[in-house]
This record gives C-alpha cells, sequence and structure tokens, in this order.
C-alpha cells in the first residue's frame, strides 16, 4: 500500500491539471500554483518494501555498536510552502512561449504518452520567465539581519577560497573524452558527459533487464540530435524530427527527448535574453535570483526526469524524485560559482532562502550518498544507483568540488564531525511531507575486510601522513556497506590520486598551483580508469567505494561548495 505526504498544495484531478491554455497565457505564478499541484497529484509515497529496506539498513548498522540517542533536524517538503509570486513575462517572452507552445502540441499530438511531461515543460518555462523578468526588474529587497543558526550544520559553514575567471577553464559539459569508449561506434557518446550517463543505467539494469542499457538510439541520442538543432529549430524541422525519427521506431524516451530539447532550447534562449540585457547595461541584474525552496525544486524537475529517468512505474515515486533533486543539488554546490559569473538562474546556492535551508539539503545530499552505499538500497527499485555514480563521474572528471573548491589549509578535526556522523537516510520526503536527519556517533566495523586491509596496507606504506584518516574511513565505509569486493589496484590508483592526494594537499601550505594539479589529474585518472567501472562483477563495488571516498569521507571537500556568497554578475560566456 502507498503513503503519501500531505503538501499545502490541494488534491486535483488529472484534468485539472492540464488545462487548455497555452504558455503564453498563464502567470508566472499560476503556473508555479499548477505545477506544484502536478507534482503532488502525480507522486507516489514511499512503499511498503522500501521502508522494510530502509529499517534492515538500520538494523544492520545498529547491531555494530550500542544504539546512541541523536540530534534530530527537520526540514520542510519543498511543495508544502508556495511558490514565489513572479512577474508576468514581457513581449519577447510571451513570444517564446507561443513558439514553445506550437511545438509541445505538436508533440502531445502524434505521442499523447507524453502529455504530461509536456505539460511540465509547459509550465515551468512560464515560470522560468517569470523569475527572471523578477529579477531583471523588482527592487531588490532589503536585506534581512544576519540571524547565527547555532544547529550543528550552520556552526560548521565554512569560508569558500576567492576565485577568478581563470579558475573556472575546467568547466566543459562535454569533459575529456574517455580512454576507453563506452560505445566505440557512436561519436556522440564519446565524452563523459554520455559515458557517465550511461554508466548509471547499465548499473541499474543489471538485474532487471529492462532493456535501457541498449536503448540509446530511441533516446538519448535523439537528445543530442535536438541539441544540433537548438538554435536553428522551427515547427517545420520539428514537424520532420517527429514523423521521419520517431514514428519508425517510436518510444516514450524518445518523445521525452524532444520534449526536453524544447526545455534547453527555451531556457537557453531566456537566459541568454536576459544576460545580454544585461551586458548591455538596459538592466542590471543581482547576483541571486528569487528562486524559494519550492520554487527551485519544481525548476529542476523537468530536466531531471528526462536525464536520469526511471521506468513508468517507478517514475512517480518519491524515493526516485528525491534522488533526482538531490543529485541537481550536488551538481549546484560544484558549478555555483561559474554560474553566479555566468548569471545562470537555476542554481540552489544563489536562491533566495535561508543558509540553514541551503546547508540542510548539502547534508541531505550527503546523508543520501551514503544510503547508496547500503546494499538495501538498490534492490527496491531501478534507479538507485543515481546519487553514487554522480558523486564519482564528478570527481573523475575534474568537475567537483572535491578537488575544485575543497583544497584548503588544514583539516578540520574528524572528533564530532556531524557530517560524518549523518545517518545513511533516502530522504524520501523532500517533496512533500519533508525529511528529518540524524547526527548520531557513526558505526566502523572492528577489522577491514581482506580486499579493504589491501588498500589501507598501501597507504600505509606509500602514504604514511594521510594513512590514519583512510583507514578510519575504511572501517566506517565497510559498516554501511558491508565487506567490500571490489578491484583493489583500480580502486588504488584512483584514490591516491584524488582523494589521499587532496588530503596531502589540504594538510600542506595553501597552493592554488597544487589544487589545481589534483583537480587536473583527477580529471586524467578519470579518462584512464573510468572504463574499469564498467566491470559486472567489481563495477559496483567499486562505485560504492568511490562514491564514499568523494562525498562522505571526512573531511569532507563536498561540504566547501556549501559557504558560498555571491558577489556579483560578470564574466565570460562558459558552457554548462
Amino acid at each position: 500500500m502507498n503513503s503519501r505526504g500531505a503538501g499545502a498544495v490541494p488534491k486535483a484531478s488529472a484534468d485539472s491539471l492540464l488545462p487548455a491554455r497555452s504558455s503564453a497565457q498563464f502567470r508566472p505564478t499560476e503556473a508555479g500554483n499548477a505545477l506544484a499541484g502536478l507534482f503532488v497529484n502525480r507522486t507516489n509515497g514511499s512503499t511498503d518494501q522500501y521502508r522494510d529496506f530502509q529499517n534492515a539498513a538500520q538494523q544492520r548498522l545498529d547491531a555494530l555498536g550500542t544504539r546512541h540517542s541523536g540530534t534530530t533536524l527537520h526540514l520542510t517538503g519543498a511543495l508544502q510552502e508556495a511558490p514565489r509570486e513572479f512577474l508576468p513575462p514581457d513581449e519577447e517572452g510571451c513570444a517564446r512561449l507561443r513558439h514553445l507552445d506550437t511545438s509541445l502540441r505538436m508533440i502531445e499530438a502524434a505521442f499523447p504518452e507524453v502529455g504530461t511531461d509536456a505539460e511540465i515543460c509547459r509550465l515551468t518555462c512560464a515560470m522560468l520567465e517569470g523569475a527572471w523578468r523578477s529579477r531583471a526588474l523588482t527592487p531588490p529587497r532589503a536585506e534581512e539581519p544576519a540571524t547565527a543558526c547555532d544547529c550543528p550544520l550552520c556552526r560548521r559553514l565554512p569560508t569558500p577560497p576567492a576565485r577568478t575567471l581563470d579558475d573556472y577553464r575546467w568547466r566543459q559539459s562535454a569533459g575529456r573524452p574517455l580512454a576507453v569508449k563506452t560505445w566505440p561506434y557512436r561519436r556522440e557518446l564519446d565524452s563523459v558527459l554520455t559515458g557517465g550517463w550511461s554508466w548509471t543505467r547499465q548499473l541499474n539494469d543489471l538485474e532487471h533487464d529492462l532493456g535501457h542499457r541498449n536503448r540509446f538510439e530511441d533516446d538519448i541520442l535523439v537528445f543530442h540530435e535536438y541539441k544540433r538543432v537548438i538554435d536553428t529549430i522551427d515547427t517545420t524541422r520539428l514537424t520532420q524530427h517527429v514523423e521521419d525519427r520517431l514514428a519508425e521506431n517510436f518510444s516514450t524516451n524518445s518523445a521525452r527527448a524532444l520534449v526536453s530539447g524544447l526545455f534547453a532550447a527555451h531556457k537557453r534562449s531566456v537566459d541568454e535574453y536576459w544576460l545580454r540585457q544585461h551586458d548591455a547595461g538596459r538592466i542590471t541584474l543581482p547576483p541571486t535570483n528569487p528562486l524559494g525552496h519550492g520554487s527551485y525544486s519544481l525548476l529542476q524537475m523537468l530536466d531531471c526526469l528526462f536525464w536520469h529517468v526511471a521506468p513508468d512505474t517507478e517514475l512517480w515515486q518519491e524515493e526516485n524524485l528525491a534522488s533526482l533533486l538531490l543529485c541537481r543539488v550536488i551538481d549546484d554546490m560544484a558549478d555555483v560559482r561559474a554560474d553566479a559569473l555566468t548569471g545562470e538562474i537555476s542554481n540552489f546556492w544563489l536562491a533566495e532562502m535561508p543558509a540553514h535551508t541551503k546547508a540542510f539539503y548539502a547534508a541531505c545530499a550527503i546523508a543520501l550518498v551514503k544510503y547508496g552505499c547500503t546494499p538495501e538500497a538498490h534492490r527496491p527499485m531501478w534507479n538507485t544507483w543515481l546519487l553514487t555514480t554522480t558523486v564519482v563521474w564528478m570527481g573523475l572528471t575534474g568537475r567537483h568540488a572535491l578537488w575544485f573548491d575543497g583544497i584548503t589549509e588544514g583539516l578540520p578535526p574528524s572528533e564530532g564531525c556531524p557530517l560524518c556522523d549523518l545517518q545513511p537516510n533516502p530522504c524520501t520526503g523532500i517533496l512533500t511531507h519533508g525529511t528529518a536527519l540524524t547526527i548520531a556517533p557513526r558505526p566502523a566495523v572492528p577489522a577491514l575486510s581482506p580486499r579493504s586491509a589491501e588498500l589501507s596496507a598501501r597507504c600505509r606504506a606509500r602514504h604514511p601522513g594521510a594513512w590514519p584518516l583512510f583507514d578510519a574511513e575504511l572501517h566506517a565505509f565497510e559498516a554501511v556497506h558491508g565487506p567490500w569486493r571490489g578491484d583493489a589496484d583500480n580502486a588504488w590508483e584512483i584514490l591516491r590520486r584524488t582523494y589521499v592526494a587532496a588530503v596531502e594537499a589540504s594538510g600542506a601550505a595553501p597552493s592554488p598551483d597544487r589544487a589545481r594539479q589534483v583537480q587536473q589529474d583527477a580529471g586524467v585518472v578519470g579518462s584512464e580508469r573510468f572504463h574499469a567501472l564498467h566491470d559486472p562483477l567489481t563495477g559496483r563495488e567499486d562505485t560504492a567505494l568511490l562514491a564514499y571516498m568523494f562525498g562522505c569521507a571526512h573531511p569532507h571537500f563536498l561540504w566547501n561548495a556549501t559557504g558560498y556568497r555571491p558577489t556579483d554578475v560578470a564574466g565570460d560566456w562558459l558552457d554548462g
């Protein structure tokens, strides 16, 4: 039986959530309310099966030591907060929305299976237009006096290192080519962007065999095609694309790819429109944006629902939606500074919400990565490797805050660290009824399994200064994951050039050059070793260990991105 969280947005019938009006006829606030209502109506609550596996993981951890009472922190569900009031779009915005609506209606007529996806696109773009115009034309709000938050998370917020434009030359969506191509017969799939995407689907699909591993011709390639014509698309081209490309070999995901392509095209056009206005001096964009707790979450979901699409039976499951949102949060943690320079609006750390909320979301991402390292996490749902593979992929392309922003002076103490002591948590109700994090002393296994012990011995022999921390994290990892049975040679080669190198760099004198060396070599070792993570025998084991060391292990390099505060909108155009 399903249980549904009670959001503040009232339930509505499916028909009332799919109005006949076009995008341009919606006021942005109406669009936000309708979008929230659509998500509340469609979301399926946690199942008994999923809760049983979650309880089994907790009982296994409790058995490693005396159950400790801990601190519990609560976060309200994002959809319980009413979306922000936004200004209506200007004349150019209305024209963009009319063009979008024409294309969406064409897709809906040909493929009614994606009517909900099209409506999400329609409402999201209307809200996006209003958010940009409100950012540009609404007088800045009087800044409220900063209130010191005494929670364990806010007490640990870091001071970020200074950055300049030159620190962002790494930020390319395509990434460096993989040394061993995942799909060598398709040039479009030679980049780490798509290689990481297919890797996640392979890990998900090993037992279930839903056919998603080998269906790239049906969905992801369509999206690549769509992106290539994004600047010249018109309704004639779209009609031909729908009729010639999809009618012949149709899948629901193929049509979803078209909807996502339309969203990407619209978002790019509205972003560039307002940034050109700013660059020409006709408006002045503030470095923040008017997105709130709920509107940020809604704005991200269309992108996530396509890129990380689950089987239709699980698409609207709360556990799946929580993973999608927190995957975007982790991506924003790495990209926030570059997004501030270019004026990107859909970044969590630029939004107008309390620092505590941002810190809580970052902590949720860490807790979900920990949960994704447990064997229990991967049984009830198909799309369960998303956050773990995201953390590893970013670490192995040099994009991760772990290397880019994490090399700071000195190592914080691990005793009493609230981030170390975050208990694994799937954060299921983060959109609907809310979620709670528990901070309690973390368990550790008394002795390492043979392959983990081999990693520890290598570190002790070659990097004795980093060994005590590395060994302690292996003990904590095996408490969460169980005995590790991965490829010791592959894992050690990656870890010594990423996690261990970053720990050593942090213990030395601050050096931007040293930080850049670690970052760049992370991309090199990723292109050298990424293919080994596809091994069906050891790939999941290696992925879980790397995700833990990149996302959860002390000194929590990832956490350093939470201290960022935007100061300006300036700089050149960057890809991504």
